[in-house]
């Protein structure tokens, strides 16, 4: 139960001069110091004390035109954070815009994707030099047909701070497109439909969906999910058919258990609808004939806990990926379409405890894996009559590859793309008959000084404080010498199973040509070394995830790669929550820490169903309804974990329009670190008053982004030039 302790009838914001509080060395430059309205909190008979509750807002006072006395308080903080964040790095101003400069000079601005034939049609992305925005276009059975724009962007977003277009959608006659639009940066989009005969947008609105949408076989029926206006969990799907209004549309499914979401898909067949209801340790599928869209959905297998599956379709079967009988690891099985329960599901490809099989592609006459095994990913091709089965050969140390943009089924021509740390991306057509490859496309690299022979990349395994070896890529010039002077920046995420890549970055070169060495750190909460490696890093096992980053930082110091005064930190999100937990144990072994839209007032959040994504995460962090989550959330919430001593230099950003992780938390994690922090160390906050999670919309946006980002840590290792 929340209740006010101390409430201030005075909402004008109270700015003080911190004594420690970074201040000395910024020539007089005082920080914003935020009002304290304390709250307090009871959970379990437990008492916490929030200081500065009063930062959130509802969506309706963000979106209010008139602005109420403590929507106008919140602004005015963060408007004051913002200026404190131009104040202090004034200095770098010239110097961020050079760094932008040079990042985008790398960039090819007039570029366009490699091709991909879908249902007769050969589809192309494109950029324009100084745009922000792709175009969308299409040409019919030959890359020599005449050009049909579908989508420029750049029109699209004039007048829009923020402007996302998704979910384009082509009916199965190619006449129609169904596309959604975000101008705000919360995703929820507004889902339209266009006709690509005339190019009219027709009335169709339909608010507050996901995004996605997909089409009936009969070129006018139209099922798409809806979120709820509250927690933006994607709840219902509804049927549209064109020409009518969306109060008309129909509603097929709705997902009433509140840890669920649920996506509407089509079967790479074109046979079958499937809408999706997913949770982190359940999943269950109904599936719907698409020449039949007023019939009924059918469950694949009815849900239960702990037994996750995919459905894609071939044939007589359906194909399911699945953790069934505790293959941890993942396998394939099928069943006939007609016996879909769990008891009719036969081995395809068994379990490994080695190997965790991630994706498959299904093709007329080839079954394509996606695997990864000590950490590498791998390409496996295999015909479905057994005369073929191997893995596609990739030599480097540490690397990525990913199967991806083969919408067409009956062909023998797989396309995948290739990177590593040190080489930029290809996009390769792979004969799968006579494994001859195509190199469709090599990602340029401008600006005439990259030479990825003067790189070199690595990986290292680290032992952790329980035994376990960590995996740690990195990166850097060859020509640099590595010792305890040696600026580097350590990243990782950490969570939800996801892995980070090991993939190329232009924007990296800006760090790395001036002497850093970049590491991406493979810790437990990923799926590096597989499903055990996920669950390793969650729930009651939480910390292994942040054990495991500083155990990577005391190795690097260690072993004289760098020193405490020479390294960085860097994650985003969930790897937000790493940056506030690591500075809360080993503020000591950082110079400076980037932490983006960082999930930091942990138990909080989750005790608010009414907050996004909280209801369908409690199998990640734990229900701190139930006491032990709740005293294991509260050991290592950054927020509920600042003391009083020193932290490193810190740039802490947010969107104001956050769904994710709303700009609240951030805010009073600065607001509280400002209170107790006793080292004059820099902190700031910048919050972004037009994008949400994802950041600017347009690409230059987004890297002038990284060049504040970069800066930061450049102007701490005193190497402007």
């Amino acid at each position: 139960m929340r209740k006010i302790l101390f409430y201030t009838t005075a909402f004008s914001l109270i700015f003080a001069t911190a004594c420690k509080n970074d201040s000395m060395k910024n020539k007089g430059i005082t920080p914003p110091i935020a009002e304290k309205i304390p709250v307090e909190i009871e959970t379990h008979g437990d008492i916490r004390i929030d200081n500065y509750f009063w930062m959130r807002l509802s969506d309706q006072q963000k979106n209010a035109k008139v602005k109420d006395e403590q929507t106008t308080k919140t602004l005015d903080y963060l408007n004051a954070e913002n200026d404190y964040y131009d104040q202090i790095t004034s200095h770098t101003n010239n110097f961020k815009t050079s760094l932008f400069e040079e990042m985008k000079s790398r960039i090819k601005e007039d570029d366009e994707s490699v091709p991909y034939k879908k249902n007769g049609y050969f589809y192309i992305t494109k950029y324009e030099k100084g745009q922000q925005y792709p175009i969308y276009t299409r040409k019919k059975a030959s890359l020599d047909a005449k050009e049909e724009l579908l989508f420029d962007v750049n029109e699209l977003a004039k007048g829009h701070d923020y402007f996302q277009l998704g979910g384009l959608n082509i009916s199965q006659n190619n006449e129609l497109a169904a596309f959604s639009v975000d101008t705000i940066s919360r995703r929820q989009y507004v889902l339209h439909i266009k006709n690509l005969k005339t190019g009219k947008v027709y009335n169709d609105v339909i608010t507050n969906t996901n995004g996605g949408s997909v089409w009936a076989n009969d070129n006018k029926t139209l099922f798409y999910t809806k979120k709820d206006p509250v927690s933006l969990r994607s709840y219902k799907v509804f049927k549209h058919v064109l020409g009518t209004n969306e109060s008309d549309d129909v509603e097929v499914y709705h997902e009433s258990d509140e840890t669920f979401g649920i996506g509407v898909a089509k079967t790479k067949s074109n046979d079958f609808i499937v809408i999706a209801s997913y949770s982190t340790l359940s999943t269950e599928y109904r599936v719907l004939d698409a020449n039949n869209p007023n019939g009924s959905f059918k469950i694949i297998q009815p849900r239960e806990r702990n037994l996750e599956y995919s459905v894609s379709h071939y044939g007589d079967h359906f194909y399911l990926l699945t953790n069934k009988d505790g293959a941890k690891n993942f396998k394939l099985m099928k069943t006939p379409v007609d016996k879909t329960s769990k008891e009719n599901w036969v081995d395809v490809i068994k379990h490994r405890e080695d190997t965790l099989l991630e994706d498959v592609s299904i093709f007329k006459n080839y079954l394509v894996l996606e695997e990864r095994t000590n950490g590498l990913n791998k390409i496996r091709i295999k015909r479905w009559d057994n005369t073929k089965d191997y893995y596609l050969p990739f030599d480097e140390e540490t690397y990525t590859a990913d199967v991806y943009s083969n919408p067409d089924f009956d062909t023998n021509t797989i396309r995948y793309s290739y990177n590593s740390m040190t080489t930029p991306s290809s996009v390769i057509d792979f004969n799968m008959d006579d494994q001859s490859k195509e190199i469709k496309k090599e990602q340029e690299v401008l600006g005439g000084k990259f030479d990825k022979n003067k790189y070199t990349s690595k990986r290292v395994w680290v032992a952790a404080r329980d035994g376990k070896k960590i995996a740690i890529s990195l990166v850097y010039r060859k020509d640099i010498e590595i010792n305890e002077n040696t600026p580097v920046l350590q990243y990782a995420y950490g969570s939800y199973g996801y892995t980070i890549p090991d993939g190329f970055s232009t924007t990296r070169l800006s760090l790395l040509d001036r002497g850093f060495v970049y590491v991406l750190a493979h810790i437990r909460g990923s799926e590096y070394l597989g499903r055990n490696w996920y669950e390793d890093g969650k729930l009651l096992k939480k910390k292994n995830t942040f054990n495991d980053f500083v155990d990577c930082s005391k190795f690097l110091i260690e072993n004289n790669y760098t020193s405490a005064n020479h390294l960085y930190a860097m994650g985003g999100s969930a790897g937000g929550l790493l940056m506030g937990a690591i500075a809360n144990m080993n503020p000591e072994l950082y110079n400076g820490i980037i932490a983006q839209v960082p999930f930091v007032d942990v138990i909080s959040t989750m005790l608010d169903e009414s907050i996004p994504l909280t209801t369908g995460e409690f199998d990640e962090w734990g229900n701190p309804k139930n006491k032990e989550y709740y005293d294991y959330i509260k050991s290592y919430s950054p927020y509920d974990q600042v003391k009083a001593k020193a932290y490193p230099n810190m740039l802490i950003t947010t969107g104001y329009w956050d769904s994710q992780v709303q700009y609240w938390e951030p805010a009073k994690w600065v607001a509280k670190l400002r209170e107790y922090k006793t080292d004059d160390n820099i902190l700031l906050l910048h919050t972004n008053m037009d994008a949400g999670h994802g950041g600017a919309s347009g690409r230059f946006d987004a890297l002038k982004e990284v060049a504040k980002e970069y800066a930061f840590m450049l102007d701490l290792e005193n190497k402007i030039e």
